[in-house]
């Protein structure tokens, strides 16, 4: 969860990221710098440690094999003084000085001359603090030899060392190693404590490194933001808002560019509210005044219409297209008013609860009489039990009628088939025929308000091209949808989906838009 987190944060944060990105950066400029400067620190320290040890090992094995030459006829007693006082006086305890070190005397090989084993070692230390490999070195070898090493006790302590061994040769007994162990407790010692101090060091360098950028990119993450918590403001319809300017930087400039489109902005928007707002109280008193007169016409054409076998043949004719065309005046009347209420956001549900599967039925009983015109017989699917709605019922059923009256008039004869299925809290209606159908850009302008996918033939059949129009707005209205698929020569189908309780979500596509009966390649 923590993880989900930092990583919303690092997306949504410009200063997360610019702050993220530097102590990163620095992170690995102050590594890479600190671990040279350690290694070379390092590498001196042990070589300073390595020369004066080898010098003093060095002068050491001199002394002792000089002392072995000058006493190479003397008494065993005299040449185990001598051996005594090389390996165990000559040997400093370790930690009482900065150059303390141990010694050890290892046999090579015996002399055929004695069989007195001079071996020795200072303070107890073990033989096993000299590494084989440097034995065979120092064997094979007429110099000095060292090697890292671990000096061991008697008492179990372990410290950390050196050893420089060289080979010495002890009268009438035989090729001794002088080996000489010096604490390296001290460099150790020294390297963590250098190591310590390059970390902290390198943590406080990037401690600062972030609080300055935190400090800089404040001054311009500030801004920015003010900036767009104005946007969003501005998207939720308060145009008021503008950025304050207190410098004349690039920032500054920002926000004076911001300020003057924002205000641009306002204009445009309050001239396009007032031209709609211009438009729709037109359209709406137009088609309140149209009433009237429309009314006193509808009453002479009647008078007309029903006196039309007195008259001429072309007379007659022309009476029967002036009521016709009288009611398709009406209806386009109607549908611009019903339209300006959608558009002023007037609109609203009247909800009663009913059957879904009656409503379906009673609007292809009315209009049976223009499907046997047709010569189109219609199928419905339903479920066994009744479908209930608590919606509009006025609204779905002018839905239900604009898509009917649609599939019947475009079906060429072929059967006009409605499907009707529900789930727990929604609904499907499909409507679906098989005549000239829609290609793919009339799939999306279906539903724009005055468009017809073949005008002429609209014209003769009298529709005003708003009916989908207002069908889908009844759908979004009872928070539904309504979709359109169609191909041609295949016919089309139109699915409604809405929640069984006006407003509730959709909780599923219940109808697939392609239809089965139709087989073609993946889209």
């Amino acid at each position: 969860m923590t993880r989900w987190i930092w990583i919303n944060r690092f997306r949504s944060s410009l200063a997360f990221k610019v702050i993220f990105s530097t102590v990163l950066l620095s992170l690995g400029v102050v590594w890479l710098t600190g671990s040279t400067l350690y290694a070379q620190l390092s590498d001196r320290i042990q070589k300073v440690k390595l020369d004066s040890s080898l010098a003093e090992a060095r002068s050491a094995v001199f002394n002792a094999q000089y002392r072995f030459v000058v006493a190479q006829n003397a008494k065993e007693s005299v040449i185990k003084q001598i051996v005594e006082d090389v390996v165990v006086n000559s040997s400093t305890i370790i930690g009482t000085s900065v150059n303390g070190h141990e010694v050890a005397l290892l046999l090579t090989r015996p002399s055929s001359k004695g069989s007195i084993n001079y071996e020795r070692t200072s303070n107890l230390i073990s033989a096993s603090s000299i590494p084989t490999a440097l034995r065979s070195q120092v064997q094979k070898s007429t110099t000095a030899q060292w090697s890292k090493t671990t000096i061991r006790y008697a008492n179990g302590n372990r410290v950390p060392g050196l050893a420089i061994g060289q080979k010495v040769s002890i009268p009438k007994i035989g090729a001794y190693e002088m080996y000489l162990i010096f604490s390296l407790e001290d460099q150790n010692d020294t390297l963590e404590l250098l190591s310590r101090s390059l970390l902290l060091t390198g943590l406080t360098l990037l401690i600062l490194i972030g609080l300055i950028t935190w400090l800089v990119i404040r001054q311009v993450v500030r801004p920015v933001r003010e900036a767009a918590r104005i946007a969003e403001e501005f998207t939720a319809g308060n145009l008021n808002l503008r950025m304050q300017v207190e410098s004349n930087d690039e920032l500054a400039r920002l926000g004076i560019a911001f300020n003057e489109m924002a205000s641009s902005l306002q204009n445009q928007i309050s001239r396009l509210e007032n031209l709609s707002r211009v438009q729709q109280r037109f359209v709406s008193d137009v088609s309140h005044e149209l009433r009237t007169p429309l009314t006193t016409l509808r009453m002479a054409a009647e008078v007309i219409h029903s006196a039309r076998k007195d008259f001429d043949p072309n007379i007659s004719r022309s009476a029967e297209l002036l009521v016709a065309q009288l009611d398709r005046f009406e209806r386009l009347l109607e549908d611009l008013l019903e339209v300006s209420r959608f558009d002023a956001e007037v609109a609203v549900l009247e909800s009663v609860q009913f059957d879904m599967t009656q409503l379906v039925i009673r609007c292809i009983s009315d209009l049976s009489l223009l499907a046997s015109e047709y010569g189109i017989s219609i199928e419905i699917h339903h479920p066994d039990q009744p479908v209930l709605v608590n919606a509009d019922t006025r609204r779905v059923e002018r839905i239900m009628r604009n898509l009917i009256t649609n599939a019947i008039e475009h079906a060429d004869g072929e059967p006009v088939k409605v499907t009707i299925v529900e789930t727990g809290n929604t609904l499907a209606v499909g409507v679906r025929d098989c005549g000239v159908g829609l290609d793919g850009p009339s799939a999306y302008r279906v539903f724009d308000r005055f468009w017809r996918a073949d005008p002429s033939r609209a014209r003769v059949r009298g529709g005003t091209g708003l009916g989908l129009s207002i069908a889908l707005e009844d759908a979004r209205l009872h928070n539904g949808e309504l979709e359109a698929w169609g191909r041609p020569g295949a016919g089309a189908h139109f699915v409604l989906t809405l929640p069984k309780r006006a407003g509730d979500a959709i909780e599923a596509r219940l109808i697939r838009l392609q239809p089965e009966d139709y087989l073609s390649t993946p889209e």
